[in-house]
Order: C-alpha cells, then structure tokens, then sequence
C-alpha cells in the first residue's frame, strides 16, 4: 500500500498508561488505477475498496483497519502503524532462513490470492505441470538481474557526479 503522492498521517493514541501507546497510520486512498479498464468499483468510498479487499485477502486483519467516510472530497482508511507480528532479520538471515522465509511469503501470497478468487478456477488455471513455476522463476531471475544492472548505474551516476547522494548517517 504506497502512499507517493497522497497524505499519510500518524495518530498516536494513549492506552491505559504511558506505556502502552497505539499509534495508528491513516492513508489516503484514491481510485484503483485499475478502474480506467475495468467497470466501476462497487464501493463509493475508495478507502471502504482497499480495507475490504485486504480483509478479503488476509486471514486474519488487523483489528483496527477501518476506513471514514470521505472528507473534502478524500477517502482514508487506517491501520495500526505496527502490528507487532514477527519478522525475519533479513540483514543477517542465512540461506537456509531465507529459502524458508521466501517459502513462507509464496505460500502467504497464494493463500491469499485463493481466498480472493476462485480457488477452482486458479488451480485449473495454473495447471499441475511446472510450466507456471519455470515461468514466475524465470521472471524472479531477470528482475534480480535487472536490480542488479540498476544498482551498477545508479552507483555510475553518483561516482561521475549525474545524481548527488548524501550519507544518511
């Protein structure tokens, strides 16, 4: 759910102490950018289409995604900011986590698509041979070359002075 170019705002809420804070994220949420190809959204408020789709998708939501009706013309939704689920250190995950961890998303991915679609006709579309997995694993290969190539000239750019980077630290 990115948010270039619409407002994202950060609500901190206070609990039964100083200790325990909830800190929610609201996001604008604007027309699908599927809508100019397909028929109109059955929902009017575009924040309503985005949390029903994720509660559709996901097993279990977050217990605060909601969504207001539109104010000014904009539609939000919310979320908390973090829902404290665990995660992977991917910065000093070893091959064997990571193989695992990409398991776990691809089976998260399908799980989620399966909920959205219709499971019957995903599977027939998929097929039993292994032609859809050789197809995405091939595609998976050439977007990793590709970032690889794009990470060689954005370095080329900074070092011959086309783009200035600065030092976050």
């Amino acid at each position: 759910m990115g948010s270039v170019g619409t407002r994202c705002l950060i609500l901190l809420l206070g609990g039964r102490d100083a200790d325990d804070p909830l800190f929610l994220q609201i996001k604008e949420a604007t027309a699908s950018v599927l809508e100019e190809h397909l028929p109109a959204s059955v929902y009017d408020n575009h924040g309503e289409r985005v949390v029903r789709g994720q509660r559709l998708m996901q097993a279990t939501s977050d217990i605060f995604l909601g969504w207001a009706a539109p104010s000014k013309g904009r539609h939000y939704y919310w979320r908390q900011l973090k829902d404290w689920k665990g995660s992977v250190d991917l910065d000093n995950a070893t091959p064997k986590r990571l193989a695992n961890y990409a398991r776990v998303c691809g089976w998260t991915l399908a799980r989620s698509h399966a909920r959205s679609g219709d499971p019957v006709a995903i599977a027939a579309y998929l097929g039993k041979g292994r032609v859809f997995v050789d197809a995405v694993t091939a595609f998976a290969e050439a977007y990793a070359d590709q970032n690889e190539k794009d990470h060689v000239a954005f370095k080329a750019a900074i070092d011959d002075g086309r783009l200035r980077a600065e030092s976050g630290e």
